[in-house]
């Protein structure tokens, strides 16, 4: 079983700073929706604050687009570096004769994390995809600093995702503030006590479960997002 107390004392100057990282299990675990979720109910809730979202990288057509129609953003602020097959970055990069830029994508944060109160960054994959050939999300996590909420599909097998990728993070000296369980398709409430029982994943990882996502098949509605939003433990994700 994980120390996590110690851990969180050598990490608590991380979570000082005004950015949170989205990052899951795998692709399509849920990190759109959490982000959408969160956006909603800080664009709601916190209106004298200002928010950022960026998606550093992203291969082919998806979170940019929905990101920047859904909360009135600048496509080349969401994401400053874009490859057009839907492929790992450093693939897809090949393919189109080019490199993947960091420099272009930390500039970009830090544009971010200087002009606005909050700025939520959703990771590509999960916290062992690639970003280059010599780099993970896990990397750029430890890198810029970046606190990180771990999303988890209400799956089987989800208990062994959850605790290799509280592993990886730990061994990357990043600090995971919370679990997040999602429901890619609708769910039961036994699906997810013989799937995904949050003590147990808790117990494990000795990292916080800090809530459930229901099944979404509406991401456009920003009032259904803001109050899935406000079932979470938000204290620790959200400066509120």
């Amino acid at each position: 079983m994980f120390n996590g107390g110690d851990l969180t004392c050598c990490f608590y100057f991380i979570d000082l700073l005004n950015t949170l990282l989205i990052t899951a299990t795998d692709t399509h675990a849920g990190k759109t929706v959490l982000t959408s979720a969160l956006a909603a109910y800080f664009q709601k809730y916190c209106a004298n604050h200002s928010l950022g979202i960026l998606k550093p990288i992203q291969s082919g057509v998806g979170d940019c687009e929905r990101y920047s129609q859904l909360f009135a953003l600048a496509p080349e602020q969401v994401t400053p570096l874009r490859f057009e097959a839907p492929l790992a970055p450093p693939i897809a990069a090949d393919r189109e004769g080019r490199r993947v830029d960091l420099e272009k994508i930390w500039q970009a944060f830090e544009a971010l994390r200087s002009t606005r109160d909050f700025v939520l960054v959703e990771g590509l994959g999960g916290l062992g995809s690639p970003i280059t050939d010599e780099t993970t999300v896990a990397d750029l996590a430890w890198d810029w600093q970046m606190p990180a909420v771990l999303v988890v599909p209400v799956q089987l097998g989800a208990i062994g995702q959850a605790v290799a990728n509280v592993a990886l993070a730990r061994s990357h000296r990043v600090y995971i503030k919370g679990i997040v369980l999602n429901c890619v398709v609708p769910r039961s409430e036994q699906d997810i006590a013989d799937w995904t029982p949050p003590r147990l994943i808790q117990s494990l990882t000795q990292v916080p479960v800090l809530g459930i996502l229901p099944h979404l098949k509406d991401l456009t509605d920003l009032d259904k997002l803001a109050k899935v939003a406000s079932g979470l433990d938000l204290e620790r994700l959200l400066p509120l």
